[in-house]
C-alpha cells in the first residue's frame, strides 16, 4: 500500500507539494473547507483528494502537512487535535510555516495531548515545479527524522539537530534577510522617489551595487502579490527578536510597510500609487 498524506491547506505552497508527492506515488488529502474556488482549482489540478469528513484527514495517514499563512497555524493545529486523539494510529504532525520558535513550541503543546508526535518545519525557497529540487524543508523535534519519509516522494527534507523551534528559527533568520532586505529597498525606492532623487539612486546603484540593483529588480516586483502573507510573517520575526526590541521594531515595520503595499497592490493603479511608482523607479536607466 502507497503512503498517504494530508497537505492543508491547497495554497500555492501546499498545491505544488501535494502535485509533487501525487507525482511519486502517493495519496494527497485536503479539506476545501472555507477555501475558494481558486485553492479548490489548485487542489484538482493537483490531484487532490478532497474529503467528505474531517476523520478523514487523520485516518490512515502518514503525515499531516499544515501549510498556511502563519497566522493560522495554531487554529490549525487546535482544529486537528480532537482528529488526532481520535484516530488510532497517529500520523505525523508537521507544522511547516512561518512561525516563530515560541508559536512552533505552543503548536507541539497543543498537539501533544493527543499522542501524536509533532515535528518544527521550515520551508525555504519557491513551491515545487518541474527542473526545481526545492524548496529545502528543515525539520527540527524529536520525531523528525521520521519526516525523512517525505524524501522518498520527490521532497527534499533536512534534518536539523535541534528541538521543536530551531526549524522555525533558520526559517524565520533566512526570511528576515531576504524579505527584510526587499522592505529596505521598498522603503528607500519609495523614499527617493518622493524627494525626486530615485533617478540618482538607480544611477549610483547600477555603477556600485550592480548585483544588489539586479537582485532588488527581481524581489521587489516579485514581492507585490505576496505581500498580504509577508505580514504576519513579519510579525513572527518580530516577536523571535523579542527580546532585542531594536531588531524586533525593524520587523514590525516591515509588517506595516508590506500591509501598505498589499492595499496598493489591490488598489486601482494611479500616479502616486505604492507599486505604480516602484515600477517606474525600477524600469529607470533600463534592466
Amino acid at each position: 500500500m502507497g503512503h498517504v498524506f494530508t497537505v492543508v491547506a491547497p495554497g500555492m505552497m501546499g498545491s505544488a507539494v501535494a502535485s509533487r508527492l501525487r507525482q511519486r506515488g502517493a495519496e494527497v488529502r485536503t479539506t476545501l473547507t472555507g477555501r475558494s474556488e481558486a485553492s479548490a482549482a489548485r487542489a484538482a489540478a493537483a490531484g487532490m483528494a478532497a474529503v467528505a469528513r474531517d476523520s478523514e484527514l487523520v485516518e490512515g495517514v502518514d503525515i499531516v502537512l499544515s501549510i498556511v499563512p502563519p497566522g493560522e497555524a495554531v487554529a490549525l493545529a487546535e482544529r486537528f487535535a480532537p482528529l488526532l486523539a481520535a484516530a488510532k494510529r497517529k500520523p505525523l504532525y508537521l507544522d511547516c510555516n512561518a512561525v516563530s520558535p515560541a508559536t512552533a513550541k505552543r503548536i507541539a503543546e497543543v498537539v501533544a495531548p493527543s499522542g501524536a508526535a509533532v515535528v518544527d518545519g521550515g520551508i525555504i525557497g519557491g513551491p515545487p515545479k518541474s527542473g526545481y529540487g526545492g524548496p529545502n524543508i528543515y525539520v527540527s523535534g524529536a520525531a523528525a527524522q521520521a519526516a525523512t519519509l517525505l524524501r522518498d516522494h520527490g521532497l527534499e527534507i533536512r534534518v536539523l539537530d535541534g528541538p521543536v523551534g530551531a526549524a522555525s528559527a533558520l526559517k524565520l533568520s533566512y526570511a528576515g534577510l531576504t524579505k527584510g532586505l526587499a522592505a529596505l529597498g521598498i522603503a528607500m525606492f519609495l523614499g527617493a522617489a518622493a524627494a525626486g532623487s530615485d533617478a540618482a539612486l538607480i544611477a549610483e546603484l547600477g555603477e556600485s551595487q550592480k548585483e544588489m540593483l539586479t537582485w532588488l529588480r527581481r524581489q521587489v516586483p516579485s514581492s507585490y502579490d505576496k505581500a498580504y502573507r509577508w505580514v504576519a510573517e513579519m510579525q513572527e520575526i518580530a516577536d523571535f527578536l523579542e527580546p532585542n526590541d531594536a531588531a524586533s521594531q525593524i520587523y514590525a515595520g516591515a509588517a506595516q510597510l508590506y500591509e501598505f503595499l498589499a492595499a496598493a497592490n489591490e488598489a486601482p493603479r494611479s500616479p502616486d500609487n505604492a507599486v505604480t511608482v516602484l515600477d517606474s523607479v525600477l524600469c529607470r536607466a533600463g534592466r
